[in-house]
């Protein structure tokens, strides 16, 4: 029997490369994503660990969950601090650390590097003059206020040489410096495309206003000390509650549990779209081992009249799927290699800085490639195996095909309707719940097995709507649509592969598209500003930028929005401070109790969602313990409808300043006496020193950017689901190729009476094209209806939102399953009409 699977396998090469090809693909997904993440993951944590090759020991301020520090107070880490640590027994020498954001301007003005990546630090020269992190490669250290070091990378890319005068940004004011020094580093933001400026430590100090204080400081031990000894020593002077020591190697361990878990979002998400491409490639396998199956009948029932038995039978299935699936994930893993290498270089070639390291190619993953390949395919195959086993010898002698009784249609059809209705049922439930997540995915799953299981019963009226059309096309119309009729388990395997990839294309456009609207609504309705005013990355904005704007003369209302950490009945909670003046210019709240009034003092407005949770009615006076641990007592004015964008406890910033240890801004908001105009915007630009870290945004803008976040979002979405189609596409090819086979003689038939070559032509393709559209309209029916229910669950959470139905691009994917059945067609039609006439009629 092993020698028969194996002759089988070589007879049937060109029938099985398609089964290969979708089995491939899924492993070369898997594989690719396992190399990609693990050579990534290895070299960032080999970067990051060269950043510890001079730190034994790193002290560090201890976190508090209680109010910071009064105003100007000595800061947890000072010189003091630093000096003992350095004379501690067994240290060779201590460096203390200061950094904070700093954003760099090119030449042209732009802002380089990326977001939160795009920091600063001090550079703190040891007794000869350097400092070991950051050799020199051209030029001196900085010394004095205006002068700075940059790293090579970015020196390179913006071409700026020693000696150059660079203009960069702290927190909102620009600072123009002199350039003195080119250094390299292995710091990992510069590695992942960030920049990295140096300034002297005093200069550090006071602009990430930490005067006289360090944020980290970092000893090194005198060889024959241990990091664990110089730990104990260290520990000794530390002011007790204050601040805490780590060894070198237990930051070096975390950063890089840290990578590994930030990467493990990444391959979680990359595998469970090659998951997806597997699955849609089990509905090929199992085709066509039924469709081999159904054509070795006979063969399979001579073998059972001469000995063999049904398990036999099964078994000789089974090593033909093993040894197809043995091929596939051998080709697959080679495949996946190379996407693993390829994925690397696409990374470094659109600007994202990668550490170099070797490819890793562990064990596991040679495994997992393996095991996966070959139990889907043997999984998959299973059924068609059984099913040729229990075909008695007798009747499979008589008929080349093995028919589906009433029972086994009934029993299907009655297993179908109550998975769909029971998956219909739990997704319609889940809507109306405040978590009804897990509820819904259950319901989604067993919803999408029963229409599987239903899409034979559904063929038949489905496609009997596209008669009219197909008419049209003469007799190689009907034909085609007999055709796709005549086997509804074959025709509705086909149409679900490419089911599942609309399915979930559709559902995440329409998620996509309405969040996108509702959150564009909310910025739109809540916001009366003209223009939002923030820096790069999120990071904080110096109180000077609100002061310069409010002084232009074309600004007619300006308010910061500033958070600071409180205590309200014991509890911490975040204030949010806003000029009281011009607050109600600039927003547009929805008030469900009392007024904004005059926002001043101890008055304060509330979110509904925090009024509700502490029991606040206009009124109501709580006690706060403010940031630098004074009390007062404020009292709601106001309660309003929070969103995303703006929700919290609003207080004055005139009553929430003196109370802060460093005051910053979150953003700024603007209105001008012409509105939002091309010229307004360049004046506050203008107004600004043209600085490149802070951005000046109108509503357009909000929405361009937030429509440009979810269309990036879709693209990489469409390009991971791509496999999925494709792989659907393969099993298209495949059923047709093996229909047009089976369909040998009669097609020769049909030749001999009369229809020409292209009239052949003509039906395949018509053939293909109704499973394609079938398919293409039950995936996009389940993707509307999954991605309202979702909808209704974000809704709870998002009050703007509206359900958005994209007909465009829904459109656009009914046309893409058209075109997906017209490609398909090419090689079977290409095949079909090509049969020798005379051979095909005498072909059994």
């Amino acid at each position: 029997m092993f020698r028969t699977a194996l002759r089988n396998v070589l007879a049937h090469k060109a029938r099985l490369l398609m089964t290969v090809l979708a089995v491939m693909l899924g492993v070369a997904f898997v594989s690719g994503t396992l190399v990609f993440t693990s050579t990534i993951s290895d070299a960032y944590q080999a970067s990051s660990q060269k950043g510890y090759d001079n730190v034994d020991v790193a002290v560090h301020p201890k976190s508090s969950d209680s109010p910071r520090g009064a105003p100007g107070a000595e800061p947890k880490l000072d010189q003091k601090l630093l000096d003992k640590a350095a004379h501690v027994p067994g240290a060779a020498s201590a460096t203390g650390t200061v950094s904070g954001f700093t954003a760099i301007a090119d030449k042209k003005g732009e802002l380089l590097g990326s977001g939160f990546a795009t920091t600063g630090g001090n550079y703190f020269p040891g007794k000869d003059g350097k400092d070991a992190r950051y050799p020199m490669r051209s030029g001196a250290a900085p010394k004095g206020p205006d002068q700075f070091a940059l790293d090579a990378h970015t020196a390179d890319k913006a071409g700026y040489k020693v000696g150059d005068t660079v203009r960069l940004s702290v927190d909102g004011p620009v600072r123009e410096q002199k350039l003195t020094g080119i250094f390299t580093t292995d710091d990992g933001r510069v590695a992942a495309g960030g920049s990295l400026a140096l300034f002297d430590t005093p200069t550090a100090q006071k602009l990430f206003g930490m005067p006289g204080g360090f944020s980290e400081i970092d000893v090194k031990a005198a060889p024959g000390t241990s990091q664990t000894a110089l730990k104990s020593a260290v520990d000794k002077v530390l002011p007790k509650g204050a601040a805490e020591a780590t060894t070198g190697k237990q930051l070096a361990d975390d950063q890089a549990k840290t990578i590994a878990k930030s990467m493990d979002g990444m391959k979680t998400a990359l595998l469970v779209f090659a998951g997806i491409a597997l699955f849609v490639g089990v509905f090929i396998i199992a085709n066509t081992f039924t469709m081999l199956v159904a054509q070795r009948t006979k063969e399979l029932a001579l073998l059972r009249a001469v000995g063999a038995s049904r398990r036999q039978v099964t078994r000789s299935v089974l090593i033909e799927a093993f040894v197809v699936g043995a091929i596939a994930a051998v080709t697959g893993l080679a495949a996946g290699i190379g996407i693993g290498a390829g994925l690397r270089e696409l990374m470094s070639s659109t600007g994202a800085t990668v550490p170099d390291g070797p490819l890793v190619i562990s064990p596991s993953t040679v495994l997992a490639s393996l095991l996966v390949g070959i139990v889907v395919t043997v999984l998959a195959a299973w059924l068609p195996g059984r099913r040729a086993a229990r075909i008695p010898p007798v009747a499979a002698m008589n008929s080349v095909h093995a028919t589906a009784t009433t029972k086994s249609l009934v029993v299907r059809n009655t297993i179908g309707a109550l998975f769909a209705g029971a998956g219909a049922a739990g997704v319609m439930v889940a809507t109306g719940m405040s978590d009804g997540k897990t509820m819904m995915s259950a319901g989604a799953v067993l919803l999408l097995i029963g229409v599987f299981i239903l899409t034979p019963l559904l063929s038949r009226p489905l496609i009997a709507l596209a008669a009219p059309v197909l008419r049209a096309f003469g007799i190689s119309g009907g034909l085609a649509r007999q055709n796709a009729v005549r086997n509804p388990r074959r025709t509705a395997a086909t149409a679900s592969a490419l089911m599942v990839g609309l399915t979930l294309i559709t559902g995440l456009t329409v998620i996509a598209g309405s969040v996108q609207k509702s959150i564009d609504k909310m910025a739109t309705d809540s916001l009366t500003a003209d223009y939002v005013v923030s820096m790069a990355g999120n990071t904080p904005l110096s109180p000077d930028v609100a002061k310069k704007l409010g002084g232009l003369d074309e600004v007619t209302a300006v308010s910061p929005l500033r958070m600071s950490p409180s205590r309200i009945d014991g509890t911490p909670e975040s204030l949010t401070g806003v000029n009281g003046k011009d607050f109600g210019k600039l927003t547009r709240l929805d008030f469900t109790k009392g007024a904004l009034g005059d926002l001043h003092g101890g008055r304060v407005v509330v979110d509904d969602s925090t009024a509700k949770e502490k029991g606040w009615q206009p009124g109501s006076r709580f006690p706060v313990t403010f940031e630098d641990g004074k009390k007062s007592t404020l009292t709601v004015s106001g309660v309003y409808q929070g969103n995303q964008m703006i929700n919290g406890i609003i207080v004055d910033t005139a009553t929430l300043a003196p109370h802060q240890q460093q005051v910053t801004d979150r953003q700024v908001m603007v209105k001008t006496k012409d509105g939002a105009t091309d010229a307004a915007k360049e004046s506050l630009v203008k107004g600004l020193g043209k600085n490149p870290a802070i951005s000046v945004s109108d509503k357009k803008d909000i929405s361009e950017e937030i429509a440009k976040m979810f269309s990036l979002m879709l693209n990489m979405l469409y390009g991971l689901l791509a496999m999925a189609v494709i792989v659907a596409v393969l099993g298209v090819i495949n059923t047709l190729a093996m229909s047009v086979f089976e369909r040998s003689q009669e097609i020769g038939m049909l030749r001999a009476i009369g229809l020409d070559r292209r009239g052949i032509k003509r039906m395949v393709r018509l053939e293909s094209l109704v499973i394609s559209l079938f398919g293409g309209v039950l995936g996009i029916g389940l993707g509307v209806f999954f991605g309202w229910a979702a909808g209704e669950l974000i809704s709870g959470s998002l009050a703007t939102y509206e359900l958005v139905l994209p007909w465009g691009r829904m459109g656009i994917f009914l046309g893409l399953a058209a075109v997906v059945g017209v490609l398909a067609a090419l090689w079977p039609a290409r095949r079909a009409a090509r049969l020798n006439m005379l051979a095909a009629i005498k072909a059994e």
